[in-house]
């Protein structure tokens, strides 16, 4: 398969340049936020607040996002050119930095609307992978996150890296962060769950999928493998979120279960999962 002939450029207003990149962010922000807003009676949200949480998630995702990939990937990059940490739209993002910034975000939200954490990591997990998958393409259209040689049918040639055909990681991982990630959460908190669940399994399940998805993508080349010649920054950092999120779903099992804030319960919470 050959690689689709993609400008990272979608078009231009006079010196002003709109990236593909940045318009997956926008994508992922957009469809968080009409997500969210069909189940904002679940957690007793409005319509002005569902922006608002957006608004708090956007900030936590790019700031987080962008000083976790500094201080993961790109520290030495950092010292070289300090502007460089401005410069969003030529990629580099950290998944793990824009988590911690979304549980940042999301404490101080919590905090201001009287909601649990839990109750309100719980409602915002099933939404984020529609964002993560939108992220992918955008890596795939700028020609990031190559993957390892491969002769599968399947494998495509990346211009900027030789004539090697490669797996299609990014699109890997947009299959299995965005669409399997988002399938089975979105359908598992279809119904009250106890709280702290839906939290644990999107930390369990994104750490394992991600982990299994790095064995076919091309390590950083500014960091290469980082322990016993296979071992990526990327695993390295999922295997304390695949831990988290077993213990959480073990903690879960404790907790009351969240209904919606407009109904009241109508059966002991022992009767759900």
């Amino acid at each position: 398969m050959r690689y689709p002939d993609f400008d990272p450029v979608l078009f231009s207003l006079g010196p002003i340049q709109i990236h593909w990149y940045g318009l997956m962010y926008v994508v992922g922000f957009v469809s968080a936020w009409w997500l969210a807003r069909l189940r904002a009676e679940r957690i007793g949200l409005d319509r002005q607040q569902v922006g608002d949480m957006i608004f708090y998630g956007a900030l936590g995702v790019v700031l987080g996002g962008r000083f976790g990939y500094t201080l993961f990937y790109g520290f030495d990059q950092f010292l070289a050119d300090p502007l460089w940490i401005l410069r969003v739209w030529e990629g580099g993002m950290s998944f793990h930095g824009g988590l911690l910034g979304v549980l940042v975000a999301a404490l101080l939200f919590a905090r201001r609307h009287k909601l649990a954490f839990f109750q309100l990591t719980d409602f915002i997990a099933p939404i984020v992978p529609v964002g993560l998958g939108a992220g992918r393409i955008g890596n795939f259209i700028n020609q990031e996150l190559p993957g390892r040689v491969s002769d599968l049918p399947w494998a495509i040639d990346y211009p900027l890296y030789g004539p090697e055909m490669r797996h299609p990681s990014a699109l890997y991982q947009f299959a299995t962060e965005g669409v399997v990630l988002f399938v089975v959460l979105w359908w598992v908190s279809s119904k009250p769950r106890r709280r702290g669940l839906i939290s644990g399994l999107f930390m369990a399940l994104y750490g394992g999928l991600r982990f299994i998805t790095e064995f076919f993508r091309m390590p950083d080349p500014q960091l290469g493998f980082i322990a016993f010649g296979w071992l990526t920054m990327g695993q390295l950092l999922c295997v304390p979120m695949v831990l988290i999120g077993i213990l959480l779903v073990v903690w879960s099992r404790n907790q009351p279960v969240d209904r919606s804030a407009r109904t009241a319960p109508t059966s002991d919470s022992a009767s759900a999962p």
